[in-house]
């Protein structure tokens, strides 16, 4: 099965020039883990802010995010995988950087992103179906 077949293509972005507190506002109107930021240029590339990142943030100014922007704390640049790569390669990147999503990238544009969960949901149909 291909990354693209799984992948999910509802993604929010956000500038990376964005206060810290309308991206937390932003995930959780829409009830969502992680922002991705816009690219800057043609040339930039992806990044990514996620819960974790904002609590990190968050533990070190001791509370106070009015200070912070989304470039302070955001991953830059994100990890990507292809979308026509088979998701047993999304998977194994994930567990060798430990972490929980991969954005999805074709034609040097961002197509969506692939979550663990996505890829254990697969897996379960597969197995149970």
């Amino acid at each position: 099965m291909l990354v693209k077949e799984v992948m999910k293509t509802d993604i929010q972005l956000i500038s990376p020039l964005a206060k810290l507190r309308e991206a937390l506002k932003l995930m959780q109107e829409k009830n969502i883990r992680f922002l991705v930021t816009q690219k800057l240029n043609p040339n930039d590339t992806y990044g990514i802010i996620t819960y974790t990142d904002i609590l990190k943030a968050i533990v070190a100014e001791e509370g106070d995010i009015d200070l912070l922007n989304v470039y302070d704390i955001y991953t830059k640049p994100a990890l990507f995988i292809f979308e026509d790569v088979d998701i047993k390669y999304a998977a194994r990147m994930m567990i060798n950087f430990k972490i929980k999503r991969v954005l999805v990238v074709g034609n040097n544009e961002l197509k969506g992103v692939i979550e663990m969960d996505d890829i254990i949901e697969n897996l379960m149909k597969d197995i149970f179906g």
